[in-house]
């Protein structure tokens, strides 16, 4: 994704930005081949009515609103129902990230002062005296989003929302009566876990097996696989936690 530029709007300020994403993907990136001749496979737009492929410009977007009837709409019909201020990034609202569940979190940006701005650290240092983070809405590619922007040491990261009706949580929240010697238990033991949060450590350990296998193939060396350690079940809960408490003792 090339660097975004927009704006940040906040009641009459507007502070110029530059928007870059701050998520790589760390995966090993595969070709599909056919197995007979090693050759990679293409995929092809075919229209199996007219039984012919199809170009880019020969599509429509079509909505199935029957069984195979379809409303259609082009490009200039859909231009029409793009949001107002689609460049800019519209803040409504100021309000505790506490309040915001984790799972409505999606992707995150970057969003760095395009020029050196006193309103760009202003707005800094206000997200930071007040604690609260800003609710605002924008248009990314194609769609709009509702996001939050919040004050980090690097400066402020956008990080977009998932709707209401996209998050499926449950309706009841949890219950049900404790054993007390069971908690006390439990919270023992995530005390002898108990650390910080230190990202640098936490390594993609499949993506690894991959890349020393890669190696492993291409200097003749047969993919062996790891070993893994039998796990003990223990079905009764308080045995499993007094087990687990002296095994971290």
């Amino acid at each position: 994704m090339p660097n975004i530029h927009s704006n940040i709007s906040f009641g009459l300020v507007n502070i110029p930005i530059v928007m870059n994403p701050i998520i790589k993907n760390n995966d090993t990136s595969f070709n599909q081949l056919h197995q007979k001749c090693l050759n990679r496979i293409q995929y092809v737009k075919y229209c199996p009515h007219c039984k012919i492929p199809i170009k880019e410009n020969e599509i429509i977007k079509g909505y199935e609103y029957e069984k195979g009837e379809y409303l259609t709409f082009d490009k200039t019909e859909l231009n029409k129902l793009r949001p107002e201020n689609e460049k800019e990034i519209e803040i409504i609202s100021f309000v505790p990230i506490e309040e915001i569940d984790p799972s409505y979190f999606e992707k995150s940006y970057m969003l760095e002062a395009e020029t050196k701005s006193k309103a760009y650290l202003l707005f800094c240092e206000a997200l930071k005296k007040t604690k609260r983070v800003a609710v605002a809405k924008t248009v990314l590619g194609s769609k709009f989003y509702y996001c939050i922007l919040r004050f980090t040491a690097y400066g402020i990261i956008m990080t977009t929302l998932f709707f209401e009706e996209e998050v499926l949580l449950p309706n009841e929240q949890i219950s049900g009566k404790l054993n007390d010697k069971e908690l006390d238990l439990a919270i023992k033991l995530i005390e002898s876990l108990k650390g910080n949060f230190e990202p640098e450590k936490y390594k993609d350990e499949y993506q690894d097996n991959i890349k020393n296998a890669i190696d492993d193939k291409l200097n003749g060396k047969t993919i062996k696989s790891k070993k893994k350690k039998p796990k003990t079940q223990v079905s009764d809960l308080m045995e499993a936690l007094e087990k687990s408490l002296k095994g971290k003792k």
